[in-house]
């Protein structure tokens, strides 16, 4: 019999809620980029991944077109994930500093992925009714994933969704912060730390750097 982390899953893999991401995710597991033509995409709803004893959650945006989509694993297969799983392994939250498919023996310590959107969005850009009826899924890890206490938020999109989450379980804050790397919060038993997203963006153009990424998570492991 499954757990309930892996019903979970499951449920969130056999999700065809909203026809624009399915239908642009299918095409693009259809047509591959032709670096990846002879990849079997996996080209439906990313599932979390890592650690089920995770005191850490990471949240980003939605998978990649040509990286989740392709691998089925979050924030594999991409330049964001590369950029990611140095940064973890550094910190001693990833087993391996490469994250190619969802065979490659990587393994999550004290650590999980999520993301605010379960499918590849065209442009990157969910609508906003993508992502209401999409961040049940990211309410439902923080009630399958108790011991989580400090989530890096990794980008304002993010930042945003994981809010919306606590305080509809009625969770609350003292202080508000604005989004921007390195920003901290206190919201109910959990602290957010944001992140400016490790997308090609902002590492080619050096508004997210290694050190910074390093910085988000050291505080991380202090706070833990």
């Amino acid at each position: 019999m499954p757990s309930r982390l892996a019903q979970h899953n499951a449920n969130i893999i056999a999700c065809r809620s909203c026809p624009r991401l399915i239908a642009w995710c299918e095409q693009v597991a259809r047509e591959r980029k032709a670096a990846y033509r002879d990849q079997q995409y996996w080209g439906k709803p990313v599932p979390g991944f890592g650690d089920t004893k995770a005191r850490l959650l990471l949240v980003g945006l939605a998978p990649g077109a040509h990286g989740a989509n392709r691998t089925g694993r979050m924030f594999t297969g991409d330049r964001s994930g590369d950029w990611l799983y140095r940064a973890l392994h550094r910190a001693g939250f990833a087993s391996q500093v490469a994250s190619t498919g969802r065979d490659d023996g990587l393994k999550l310590a004290d650590a999980y992925i999520s993301a605010v959107v379960r499918c590849a969005p065209p442009d990157n850009k969910p609508s906003t009714e993508e992502r209401d009826q999409c961040i049940g899924y990211l309410a439902r890890d923080f009630d399958l994933l108790p011991r989580i206490r400090v989530v890096v938020c990794l980008g304002k999109f993010a930042w945003d969704g994981v809010q919306r989450v606590l305080k509809e379980k009625g969770h609350t804050t003292s202080r508000r912060a604005a989004f921007g790397h390195g920003a901290e919060m206190l919201f109910g038993p959990y602290t957010l730390i944001g992140s400016y997203h490790p997308s090609q963006q902002n590492t080619f153009t050096g508004r997210l750097t290694e050190p910074m990424l390093d910085a988000v998570f050291t505080r991380a492991r202090e706070l833990l």
